[in-house]
């Protein structure tokens, strides 16, 4: 049967006729193009080879960033990891791959997305030379396997516990998560910033630290400088106060939320309305003014004197709520709702009959002000602040966006180090340490199993490397010297690429959370191990490909006439 299918598939034309009355035996679509073997392999590991590389002179505070243009002309200036991979718009299936470890590293601990890249595609290269020596994938996925298990226990036995609540140590952590980025000269007051936010809403339940970083939004506006990015004790809505007559500052604010328009609904299903004079008419519409002013007598009534509101506010409405001195805003997001439900302590109101004087949120104040060229909503002074915002400013949007990416790591490393409160130094010590360890253990391996964990303690120093040599170092030279000093028992020496010297990162405060480093194993070899398992590509044609070529033979035919 496997001759058959190997005769026929190759082309979909092909067909080998059946026993039964010469029928073609037709397997696969036309246009379907088959790889297999051991060329399947190398394809796969070439094309993830290229995206390693891509991403690998943006490593480290001493990378260089990537301009990225969209298809509508859009452009994206960064060195972040996530980021460059989600702009690429990659088309091979093995590269989508890569996209998504990194996309997984991002989401479950923030940062580390290009070593994570760079890692797997090294893992491969170092698989390929494996394989030109008749290494079967399957030895060196296991070898992989057994290498990861044992360097992430050597990540844990290197960690430095430290106290969750270490403010000096966070922001070292903040600080060293932002060093690559373009807003690094601001990392110390942006630093602060990040650990003040997290600290804020981290809540410790049964003994351990729980943080929800939805609870920090994050509002960017363009102007001054990012010196100017602060923190505010409540929401900040990018939205204006509905209507010209309401009052722009409210003290001492009793807040209501809804989820319901202060409008008259449209009912589901078609009326006609019969209207024979203009009497009727003007009940009509006097009708469906009561209505409304119903709807705003019942918040007065509570004691609201602000609406943030979900859906829409009619302009009838408006104008009632002005005159009671009601401040409202309309169509806010429901997440940004959710988290003034949680600064404020008010309750979302789905039904207005229902809303009550115990469902009202409360803050010191609430004020429209301009910021920039716009104006916003500043929900402030909050009793018990479950959220809070910051507001990230800059000089240009670029600027402001890449801003907000770093602030974005930041947050995330300084959560992972309270959910695992131990720490490791940057600047490739920890993977250069963890090679030596896994050479070691590979000694203690009996048959090829014991090549697949050379090649990744091989692998694992591609990030020393590459840290070297955008730092203008000899990156062999580098490598060498920082072999021979861990051998020592210099266990935090790496490479400080602002001084181009090998040096006691710990002492340097370079810092990261161990978790980073731990995700970052885990998710590269599982990439690894996927993209080598599969000896086999079969695609099928393109939607696009075969309607232009159907396009093609039918105006060939139409010349032909």
């Amino acid at each position: 049967m496997t001759g058959v299918i190997g005769r026929c598939v190759y082309m979909a034309e092909a067909a080998a006729p059946s026993a039964a009355g010469g029928v073609p035996v037709i397997i696969l679509r036309e246009g379907t193009q088959r790889t297999r073997g051991r060329e399947a392999q190398l394809n796969n590991i070439m094309v993830a080879k290229i995206i390693a590389e891509a991403m690998r002179s943006s490593l480290g505070p001493r990378g260089m960033d990537k301009m990225l243009v969209d298809s509508f002309g859009d452009v994206t200036i960064t060195s972040d990891g996530a980021t460059i991979l989600k702009e690429m718009e990659v088309e091979h299936p093995v590269a989508k791959m890569l996209v998504e470890i990194a996309k997984a590293q991002d989401a479950e601990v923030g940062d580390g997305t290009t070593t994570v890249v760079v890692l797997a595609g090294e893992l491969l290269a170092k698989a390929e030379e494996l394989i030109e020596k008749e290494v079967h994938p399957a030895i060196i996925i296991d070898g992989y396997r057994k290498a990861a298990v044992k360097a992430l226990e050597v990540l844990d036995k290197i960690g430095v516990p430290i106290s969750p609540t270490d403010r000096e140590t966070l922001k070292k952590i903040a600080k060293t998560s932002m060093a690559a980025k373009i807003v690094s000269e601001d990392a110390d007051h942006l630093a602060d910033l990040v650990v003040d936010a997290v600290l804020r809403v981290a809540e410790q339940v049964n003994g351990k630290w729980t943080i929800d970083l939805d609870n920090i939004k994050i509002e960017k506006k363009e102007g001054q400088s990012i010196r100017d990015t602060a923190i505010i004790d409540g929401i900040v809505l990018d939205k204006e106060v509905v209507h010209s007559g309401m009052p722009k500052i409210i003290h001492d604010a009793k807040i209501a939320l809804l989820d319901c328009p202060l409008e008259i609904e449209k009912t589901e299903f078609d009326a006609k309305l019969h209207i024979e004079s203009p009497e009727q008419m003007k009940a009509f519409m006097e009708q469906e003014e009561q209505m409304l002013k119903e709807m705003v007598d019942k918040i007065a009534s509570v004691g609201a004197n602000v609406v943030l509101c979900q859906k829409g506010i009619d302009d009838v409405a408006q104008h009632f709520l002005a005159r009671k001195g009601i401040l409202a805003v309309r169509r806010i997001k429901r997440s940004d709702i959710e988290k003034i439900a949680r600064a404020t302590g008010a309750r979302i109101i789905t039904r207005l009959e229902e809303i009550s004087e115990k469902d009202l949120g409360k803050a010191r104040l609430v004020e429209e002000r301009r910021v920039g060229e716009d104006k916003m909503v500043f929900i402030e002074g909050c009793d018990n602040p479950k959220s809070i915002t910051i507001l990230v400013r800059g000089g240009t949007k670029r600027l402001v966006d890449e801003a907000e990416r770093s602030i974005k790591d930041a947050l995330n490393v300084v959560k992972d180090v309270l959910l695992e409160s131990k720490i490791v130094a940057g600047g490739g010590a920890s993977e250069i340490e963890v090679a030596l360890a896994l050479r070691d253990y590979a000694k203690s391996l009996a048959g090829k199993e014991q090549l697949a964990v050379e090649k990744f303690a091989e692998a694992l120093e591609v990030i020393p490397m590459q840290l070297a040599e955008n730092a203008g170092l000899d990156p062999i030279e580098a490598i060498v010297s920082l072999r021979a000093k861990h051998k020592e028992g210099n266990k935090w020496i790496g490479v400080n690429v602002f001084d181009g010297k090998l040096e006691d990162m710990y002492k340097l405060e370079i810092l990261e959370p161990l978790l980073v480093k731990k995700q970052a194993v885990k998710a590269a070899v599982e990439a690894a191990a996927m993209i080598l398992k599969i000896d086999d590509i079969i695609a099928a044609s393109r939607l696009e490909e075969k309607k232009e070529k159907e396009a093609g033979q039918e105006e060939s035919s139409f010349e032909q006439e």
